[in-house]
């Protein structure tokens, strides 16, 4: 996702409304279940797993869900059988997309979102050519003013722990690492006691697209079918 929509996602995932939190709190307890089954149910010594729990606390998921998908996961619980898959695609204005999707149907996860890239004028075909995947972390402005020295020496901080690019933007500062330096970089932040908007696997794109403010509308509507797609659990863009 380009940083101007990431930003916007992050905050709608913190107020969930009544009409779609059913499916928000079905992609976290998804997220949270293969992060479990894939290196352990302690969120203390698996990394993806807290940073799974911490988004769907974010969210307001309740405890016993958090805990009960955690047990799925480990095996202490029965469910379906979830499969991470990625799907790539053009979506309007010839824009690249890489689709995250956590399901326990592949073929209704291919259906539903093949059907959202022709609806507007897309289709599925290679892309990642044009993505990297990185760690990113985002932090607020007002969590940003917590930190008791300059930028330029948080900077050189981050720089010192591996930080390939930062980024400072109106909401606050965007933080691109290599994957393996992600844990690393967001511990550093909880020491400090410094919460993250965001800290996440992303795709990064190579090269970005600029659009217009009126060709802007049809990407939105676009990404908006993306999240409210049940087997939609991220999506990345080459849109600035």
């Amino acid at each position: 996702m380009s940083g101007h929509s990431k930003w916007a996602t992050t905050k709608r995932a913190k107020a969930v409304v009544d009409a779609k939190r059913s499916a928000v709190f079905t992609r976290l307890a998804n997220l949270i279940t293969v992060a479990a089954r894939e290196k352990g149910g302690d969120p203390v010594t698996n990394f993806s797993l807290r940073m799974a729990v911490d988004k769907a606390k974010q969210a307001n998921m309740p405890k016993e869900n958090i805990e009960r998908s955690i047990k799925k996961g480990t095996g202490e619980l029965q469910g379906e059988q979830i499969e991470e898959l990625y799907y790539e695609g053009v979506g309007p204005l010839s824009a690249q997309y890489i689709v995250k999707s956590l399901t326990d149907n592949r073929n209704r996860s291919a259906s539903g979102i093949r059907h959202i890239f022709s609806k507007f004028g897309g289709s599925l075909g290679s892309v990642m050519w044009n993505f990297t995947k990185n760690g990113v972390i985002r932090i607020a402005s007002d969590e940003l003013a917590k930190y008791d020295k300059s930028f330029d020496e948080l900077e050189l901080e981050l720089i010192d722990l591996g930080a390939d690019d930062i980024k400072k933007e109106e909401e606050g500062v965007t933080i691109i690492t290599k994957v393996e330096d992600l844990q690393k970089i967001n511990k550093f932040f909880e020491e400090k006691n410094i919460a993250t908007a965001s800290s996440d696997i992303e795709f990064i794109a190579k090269e970005e697209m600029s659009v217009s403010e009126s060709d802007r509308e049809k990407i939105e509507k676009f990404e908006n079918e993306l999240e409210d797609c049940e087997d939609v659990t991220d999506y990345y863009s080459n849109v600035a």
